[in-house]
């Protein structure tokens, strides 16, 4: 069966994923300002940071690196969402390769999240004096937050993909044509 296209037609699947992204994209740009104004503050109160865990400290150390990185991206995304609501070609293929790269940071942001968890529970654990049964408690609910963490972050991985995947799909190409 030969495949057809309409011409000139406009996908709402492009539309609603640029409007998204460029509301997406002005929030995370927003955090990372704010986070990184309010950095200074971090510092005073983690206190001493070499008596803080290698990867806390190296993390307080270069969080304004990190938050120029996450703006720098989520103006780039901005501006590649407004390139897909005019259907320009070049901004379909660097969004696409933002979205891979959101891809990698959000996986090997699970092992961020999961080292943190580790630091603050063992943390929690060592000043705290539980009982057995509360401490049974705590436990579940890590291992919850742990579970459910690895869940959203892997769902949201997968929906990255499936978006990566219509963008390249020759329907949506053909608008960008």
């Amino acid at each position: 069966m030969p495949q057809t296209y309409n011409v000139g037609s406009r996908s709402r699947f492009v539309t609603f994923i640029a409007w998204v992204f460029m509301l997406l994209a002005a929030f995370a740009c927003e955090w990372a300002v704010i986070q990184n104004a309010t950095q200074s503050s971090w510092t005073a109160l983690a206190g001493d940071q070499a008596s803080l865990p290698w990867l806390t400290g190296l993390l307080l150390r270069h969080a304004t690196w990190v938050f120029l990185a996450a703006i720098a991206l989520s103006l780039a995304t901005m501006v590649c969402a407004f390139g897909l609501l005019r259907r320009i070609e070049w901004a379909r293929r660097v969004f696409i390769g933002l979205l891979m790269v959101a891809i990698v940071v959000d996986l090997s942001g699970l092992w961020l999240q999961q080292e943190f968890m580790h630091l603050l529970v063992d943390s929690a654990l060592r000043q705290a004096t539980l009982t057995p049964s509360a401490a049974d408690v705590f436990g579940g609910v890590v291992t919850t937050a742990r579970m459910l963490a690895g869940f959203i972050t892997l769902v949201a991985s997968l929906a990255l993909a499936g978006i990566i995947r219509r963008l390249m799909s020759p329907s949506v190409r053909q608008e960008f044509a």
